[in-house]
């Protein structure tokens, strides 16, 4: 292995790039009869300035990320703040600053700081996540940009945040209880949604598990109890939910219960995917893409682009390039030296992966439509360029992996 490929990571570049066109491509034809050819080309530029993310973000000194990560986070926690001030409400959502034409969303760049500063913090020497104390508060620096995005409202961001934070505390020493002690809430209201019976299933499996993780039976106990309430209380939460966001978890259950409404973009999507056959119909061939029966296909539903066009080989190619690049990602985290190396690839993968499983459930009618975008692929600057920033960051690991 010579000095270049030493320092860098060809797979993980190959991959990425492989996405890129993908995604370009994929727009191109989702606008191609649309008469919106500017937003392929704004793709194209958006591109280009994620390629320079990218550079800085892989040439800058490995120390220098660990030493600006805590200044970049309360930078963009401000900057969270601001835009609820002075930011431009887009469908019903204020997470946007405006300067001319030019729109970016604050809370996905916040994402890399928010990595960032987890990662400086859980990797510290005096931090144990054994501790409650420090669990809290690698807790709280994930829970304020949540609440700050939760405001907007961007329920779909939000996920994203709270996904990358599991994969941080496992990789980081966190116990098996406190990680059951997070999810068990979760898993209740998420039952409790499919009605009595799926989260009195999900209440025995948790009280089983509090059993042989044989924690203190008093906080066991109160882990317990608090599943149960938040399970009972999910419909009186979902009563106070805003119509369109219980339209899309009836859908979620039942596309076929508003075919024309909440449900045609699901519904569209899947039809779409599953028409494509083996093979596809060709590119810029797609009956759904091109006569557009899937509004703004480019953003959320992107991935039925290349499943009409290309068809099943078309989609198992997509999936194969992101588990290749989740596969890197891990095999990265397993392999740097430095413990703050680590847990900033394994969050950046789990950024990623919840990215790509969200998404495409979306996209197969699997998973509730709450706005999240499949990496590469679908329309949007912000997300875009952070993206390639986060790439640019796993790209600078591999190169000082052996640096403690």
């Amino acid at each position: 292995m010579n000095a270049v490929e030493q320092r860098v990571d060809f797979p993980t570049a190959l991959i990425v790039g492989a996405l890129t066109v993908a995604g370009l491509t994929s727009i191109y034809s989702a606008t191609y009869d649309a008469g919106l050819s500017d937003i392929a080309a704004k793709q194209l530029i958006w591109a280009g300035v994620g390629l320079v993310g990218f550079t800085v973000a892989f040439l800058m000194p490995f120390r220098a990320l660990q030493r600006l990560s805590y200044p970049a986070y309360f930078l963009l926690l401000l900057a969270l703040v601001s835009v609820l001030l002075l930011g431009r409400t887009v469908s019903g959502s204020t997470s946007w600053f405006s300067i001319g034409t030019l729109r970016f969303q604050p809370s996905e760049f916040a994402k890399v700081t928010t990595v960032l500063a987890l990662s400086s913090y859980i990797s510290r020497n005096d931090v144990s996540l054994a501790n409650f104390k420090n669990l809290t508060v690698a807790a709280g620096i994930v829970l304020l940009p949540v609440t700050l995005i939760m405001l907007q409202p961007d329920l779909g961001t939000a996920v994203i945040y709270l996904a990358m934070f599991l994969p941080a505390i496992y990789w980081g020493g966190a116990t098996k209880f406190a990680i059951l002690a997070m999810v068990a809430p979760v898993v209740a209201a998420i039952a409790g949604i499919f009605g009595t019976t799926f989260l009195l299933i999900a209440v025995v499996l948790i009280g089983i598990l509090l059993y042989v993780t044989k924690e203190n039976r008093i906080v066991a106990a109160a882990v317990f109890s608090l599943a149960v309430l938040v399970g009972v209380s999910v419909q009186f939460i979902y009563a106070g939910l805003k119509p369109y966001q219980q339209n899309r978890i009836a859908t979620f259950l039942d596309p076929n219960a508003d075919p024309l409404g909440a449900g045609y973009n699901v519904l569209q999507s899947k039809v779409a995917i599953g028409s494509g056959g083996f093979l596809g119909k060709g590119y810029l061939e797609g009956t759904q893409t091109q006569l557009r029966f899937i509004p703004e296909q480019w953003t959320d539903f992107i991935y039925c682009v290349p499943g009409e066009e290309f068809g099943f080989v078309g989609a198992v190619t997509v999936l194969g390039l992101f588990f290749g690049l989740l596969c890197r990602g891990v095999q990265l985290g397993s392999s740097v030296k430095s413990s703050f190396g680590s847990l900033l690839a394994i969050c950046i993968t789990g950024i990623f992966s919840a990215h790509v499983f969200i998404n495409i459930g979306m996209s197969l009618g699997l998973l509730p439509v709450i706005g999240v975008p499949l990496p590469f692929l679908s329309y949007g600057g912000s997300a875009l360029i952070t993206n390639m920033i986060m790439v640019g960051i796993l790209m600078n690991l591999y190169a000082n992996r052996k640096e403690y």
